[in-house]
């Protein structure tokens, strides 16, 4: 791994506050999933001055966390390489995601430590790798090799950016998942029902191996496993939403982040689909059921899956024939169950 840096410098540098420049622009989910190696990074160089690059979409993960002492939005209309240039003399750039936004960015601080990371097959990425990052590493996904080798083994994506970060000199490892939740995000909700199931309607509990329909009929049955049923959901479900809330206790939309975060708080169990709200459930510690898309399966629910929480995974059906859905439904309820009486069927 061919390292560029000044080592000497950098070391000299450690005595006083270093600066860092931490750059994630993508989905929140993905930055929550980031949190403990931004925690790690903390941890390891607890002076430093860290400064987080995030988009104006995800940076309300990061609005309150201390672990780093700015966030910077990176506008929708600035070029990365230009952008990055505003941290020049920085002494450590580490790009959380494995993206060209992000790579350029952090290349363009000219760091003396620049570290990134992309995929096994992404061939013309692993070319142009070093010219952003000289600290690099390959990460192993793959979902056409995992759909061909049913041994496939794939380190989930907060376990990956640990070991990205340790090639930073970040060692002192943190293993947990960080959104803040105050008590004026929890005030309201003591009065709703305690120990509830709650339920995450994303866009893909409508598609491919699940349907509306079928989707109403799982809500029936989680209300007869004897807790209230609360459902949330982001606006783009509304219409759905609007089909689904009468199946449930309570529905609860379109709400803030923090507060959003705090109903699943909240939960005895969390139900979704694959999406931020998995990452959400995990940081709030909850058991979470997860019905992870068909295609990609292997990969998906190594790499996404709850993180250090009580938790099952689902396949979703290859068809929406009765029988399949049927078997899903029936695969959900059973998690739902078992999670509910402290067995983790992962």
């Amino acid at each position: 791994m061919p390292i560029s840096a000044n080592s000497k410098e950098v070391s000299q540098r450690l005595a006083d506050a270093m600066r860092i420049l931490l750059s994630r622009t993508d989905r929140i989910g993905d930055l929550v999933l980031s949190t403990p190696a931004i925690a790690t990074v903390r941890k390891s160089f607890p002076d430093a001055h860290i400064t987080m690059v995030a988009s104006a979409y995800n940076a309300i993960v990061m609005e309150r966390n201390d672990d780093v002492n700015e966030v910077v939005i990176l506008p929708r209309e600035a070029k990365p390489s230009v952008f990055g240039q505003r941290f020049l003399g920085y002494d450590v750039a580490i790009a959380l995601a494995p993206r060209r936004e992000d790579l350029e960015l952090i290349g363009a601080t000219r760091a003396p430590i620049r570290v990134g990371y992309t995929y096994t097959r992404r061939y013309l990425a692993r070319l142009t790798l070093p010219l952003f990052a000289n600290r690099r590493m390959i990460s192993e996904a793959d979902p056409d090799l995992c759909e061909r080798q049913p041994l496939c083994h794939v380190r989930h994506e907060s376990d990956q950016l640990l070991d990205l970060v340790a090639l930073a000199g970040a060692g002192m490892r943190v293993e947990r998942l960080r959104i803040d939740v105050r008590d004026d995000d929890r005030q309201g909700f003591e009065r709703l029902p305690a120990d509830p199931i709650v339920f995450h309607l994303g866009q893909r509990w409508l598609e491919v191996g699940s349907t509306l329909e079928s989707t109403r009929r799982l809500l029936i049955e989680l209300r007869s496993l004897g807790h209230p049923l609360l459902m949330t959901y982001a606006p783009d479900c509304q219409e759905a939403a609007d089909e689904l809330c009468g199946s449930v206790d309570l529905c609860l939309g379109g709400l803030p982040f923090h507060r959003w975060a705090a109903v699943f708080e909240r939960a005895a169990c969390i139900v979704t689909v694959d999406t931020g709200a998995t990452h959400v459930a995990s940081a709030m510690r909850r058991p979470t059921v997860v019905a992870f898309e068909h295609r990609y399966f292997r990969l998906n629910s190594q790499e996404w899956a709850p993180y250090r929480v009580p938790n099952t995974l689902v396949r979703k059906p290859e068809s929406e024939s009765d029988e399949a859905l049927a078997q899903f439904r029936s695969e959900i309820i059973d998690a739902v169950t078992n999670l509910l009486h402290g067995k983790n069927t992962r």
